[in-house]
């Protein structure tokens, strides 16, 4: 290519590059070739894959390569340009030549590569002789990281016993450094610390069993494992992660008895269920794997019984049956222990279980007497005498020494008045004959109680059944009510009837019916018995008449089938019905109401009639006395009471209740209460006028003038009721124990007068000593 070429294109690249769309990455070949396209120039960048090796310490840029543009003539008319990461920080280039310089340590482990961009351009022109080209700087990578096991602390557990080979666990370290680059990143494991026990993969890190091993010889163990770079060559680097191995337990181990003879005792007053003992095997697994159960061997007496503590793995011996020391004194059982969970693997090694003996002595107590049956069933025939044998109880004491026994019965009210026993042989006795039908059991308790030992008490139940005999005729079960119609037909049936019998009959009641001979009825009606416990009433004629015979009475006779025969004669009442030949039951019950009443259906519609007249006058007195009430004035309520009482004071003894009936206030003129002028003393009133009357006379002007001026008021005044008013004070009354209790009659004044003694005359005369107590004024 010569100058003037290269002059002719520089020209054109200088006339070109504004409307250039884009120059980036391509080739001087294209751009010669879009301007000449007559002639076809070769032209582009010139460079090598560039490295850095990281950690590189240097005083001087340490060179990793060069860029060159194939227009480099090296004449000093290009200048190359860095840009991108790193550029002028980690890395520089020769403007001149192209080559790039590290100026900095670099950490592949923190930034792998770095993207930059060459530029050339002409030193002239300043303008670009090749397109932006980018390129890698790749770091190389030293071995300068160690290992690192990032789940540590491990933790594993194996079951004991594991045979060789047995995975564990499996550990894994980590190493910063490149794997694709050199052995910086291979790693090898090995074991540190575990051997004999445990292995290790070089390659993978897996922990494998190297022997059985017993967790009740030991249950932990600690592993050491090494994880080495540079697959362990010189200089590499390291690191350690430790491994806790636990190892779980299997059933491995039979129980085991410390004890080949255990002794125990029990007394013989000990209750079923008491825990005689306790036994245990030892097992040296834990967990399940040591749970066991216990048992008594089938040859052993079968007195005791065993139950296992499923907390403290111990065997509980319980009394099963009550011991009897004077019976049996000593037992010997054999106890064996199986574990619950048995590993087959190891059932060739023996069984899983061991036995012990257990001795058992029965130790001696003062026991209560025992009956020699816990409950007896007795009878006697109801009605039997006083005195009569119901049967006998036995007990005895069976201790050594057999003290005598006592007999009681435990009475309630009722039982201690029936029964009795004989304290010293068990006889019970009844002191009152016996009704079945009453009552046919009664539940007796009796005690028996050692005399030497009062307080050694056992009892029994004694059920007594009363036999029954026939001593109840048989009997209608209910009133019959039978109706027979005016118009029935001979041969009609009117009835059945059945029969009850208290008395209790072993091969069931059978009972006969017929009608009595001396019925005067008996042509009227006729029973029939149907031979099942119930019988047919008949007509034995057509045709009754109300007038002539309003009721029938039928004497039924009744017998039982008990020994000996009990018969009773129960009388059937038929009643006569208005009716042809369907009884209807209302309208019979009512005629037979009336019947008895004595009065016909014409007298009970005038009974009626005559009550409904008085009622309608009865409401109509209500009625009237209602509208007065409207129509009267509106009265205050204690004028009202006043007016519709008439006081009188002529009997004896009843002066507290009309006094509490009566107002005085009335005697008082409105002109008096109107202007509220003190009132005058009743009692110093009634004196004074009492007084003046013993001097004039009934006909005094004295009381005239009095009349006159009540008159008056009541006249003048319009709210003074329309009515007069006359009280008479003058006697109390003649013929009264307390004699007068009037003190119009009294010399002294009304305040020397002393009413305390009317306190003493009973509670009759309450209300008048509060009127007149010393302590009250009458105003009060």
């Amino acid at each position: 290519m010569n100058s003037s070429v290269l002059l002719r294109l520089v020209v054109m690249l200088v006339q070109l590059w504004p409307c250039s769309p884009s120059t980036q990455n391509s080739s001087a070949q294209n751009t010669a070739q879009s301007f000449t396209p007559a002639r076809r120039v070769k032209r582009g960048w010139l460079w090598e894959p560039l490295f850095a090796t990281e950690e590189q310490i240097s005083p001087e840029p340490v060179y990793i390569g060069q860029v060159k543009s194939d227009l480099d003539k090296e004449d000093g008319n290009l200048e190359y340009i860095l840009a991108g990461e790193g550029a002028g920080s980690f890395f520089d280039i020769d403007k001149y030549t192209g080559k790039i310089y590290v100026k900095q340590k670099l950490d592949r482990e923190k930034k792998p590569f770095y993207i930059l961009t060459a530029k050339a351009i002409n030193r002239s022109t300043q303008l670009p002789v090749e397109p932006d080209s980018e390129f890698i700087i790749k770091v190389r990578d030293i071995n300068d990281n160690e290992p690192q096991f990032l789940d540590g602390p491990y933790v594993a557990t194996v079951p004991e016993m594991s045979p060789d080979g047995t995975s564990v666990t499996q550990v894994t370290a980590t190493d910063a450094d490149d794997p694709s680059y050199g052995n910086g990143a291979r790693l090898l494991y090995s074991l540190v610390e575990g051997q004999p026990y445990f292995s290790v993969e070089p390659k993978t890190g897996v922990i494998r069993m190297a022997s059985e091993m017993d967790r009740e010889t030991k249950d932990q163990y600690l592993v050491i494992i090494q994880a080495k770079d540079m697959v362990g060559q010189p200089g590499a680097f390291s690191a350690t992660a430790t491994v806790t191995i636990n190892l779980s337990d299997i059933n491995d181990n039979p129980p085991e008895f410390q004890q080949r003879l255990y002794y125990m005792s029990v007394s013989e007053e000990a209750p079923v269920g008491t825990t005689v003992g306790k036994v245990f095997a030892e097992d040296r697994d834990i967990g399940d794997n040591a749970a066991m159960d216990y048992f008594i061997e089938a040859d052993s007496p079968d007195v005791f019984n065993i139950i296992t503590n499923e907390e403290t793995q111990e065997g509980i011996i319980l009394l099963k049956k009550r011991v009897d020391y004077e019976s049996k004194r000593r037992y010997s059982i054999q106890v064996k222990a199986v574990n619950r969970y048995i590993d087959e693997r190891f059932l060739k090694e023996g069984p899983f279980e061991d036995t012990t003996i257990v001795k058992i002595n029965v130790e001696d107590a003062d026991e209560p007497p025992v009956f020699t049956l816990d409950n007896y069933v007795m009878e006697i025939v109801e009605g039997a005498m006083r005195g009569a044998l119901v049967g006998a109880v036995t007990a005895r004491d069976p201790d050594d020494d057999e003290s005598p026994v006592r007999y009681s019965i435990v009475h309630s009210s009722d039982l201690k008045r029936l029964f009795s026993i004989n304290e010293h042989s068990g006889a019970i006795i009844a002191t009152e004959p016996l009704d079945r039908e009453r009552a046919s059991w009664h539940n007796l308790t009796v005690t028996a109680t050692e005399t030497r030992n009062p307080e050694k008490i056992s009892e029994a139940n004694v059920y007594v059944q009363v036999l029954d005999v026939n001593d109840n005729a048989p009997e209608f079960p209910k009133n019959y009510e039978t109706f027979v119609c005016e118009n029935a037909v001979s041969g009609q049936l009117i009835q059945t009837i059945s029969a009850v019998d208290q008395d209790d009959s072993a091969e069931g009641h059978h009972f006969f019916f017929s009608l009595a001979q001396e019925d005067s009825n008996s042509s009227h009606f006729t029973v029939k018995d149907n031979q099942d416990n119930t019988a047919g009433i008949f007509t034995g004629k057509s045709g009754f008449s109300r007038q002539e015979q309003f009721f029938f009475y039928l004497p039924i006779l009744i017998q039982d089938n008990g020994t000996p025969p009990l018969t009773s004669t129960n009388t059937l009442t038929v009643t006569v019905c208005d009716c042809d030949t369907e009884v209807y039951t209302f309208y019979c019950r009512y005629g037979a109401f009336m019947y008895s009443l004595g009065l016909s259906t014409e007298g009970l519609v005038a009974a009626l009639a005559c009550i409904i007249i008085f009622l309608v006058f009865l409401l109509a007195i209500v009625a009237i006395r209602q509208q007065q009430q409207q129509k009267k004035p509106p009265f205050s309520e204690k004028m009202e009471d006043f007016r519709e009482n008439i006081v009188s004071y002529d009997d004896e003894g009843g002066g507290e209740e009309d006094t509490e009936a009566f107002d005085i206030s009335a005697l008082r003129t409105r002109t008096v209460m109107r202007t509220h002028k003190p009132r005058k003393k009743v009692a110093s009133e009634i004196q004074s006028l009492y007084r003046q009357s013993l001097q004039v006379g009934p006909d005094s002007a004295i009381f005239r003038q009095f009349i006159s001026e009540k008159l008056e008021e009541a006249n003048m005044d319009p709210s003074v009721p329309p009515y007069d008013s006359l009280q008479t004070y003058a006697f109390e009354g003649t013929g009264s124990l307390a004699g007068s209790l009037s003190s119009l009659g009294s010399n002294t004044s009304d305040t020397d007068q002393s009413y305390d003694y009317l306190a003493d005359w009973g509670p009759h005369f309450k209300q008048l000593a509060g009127m007149y107590s010393s302590n009250r004024t009458v105003g009060d």
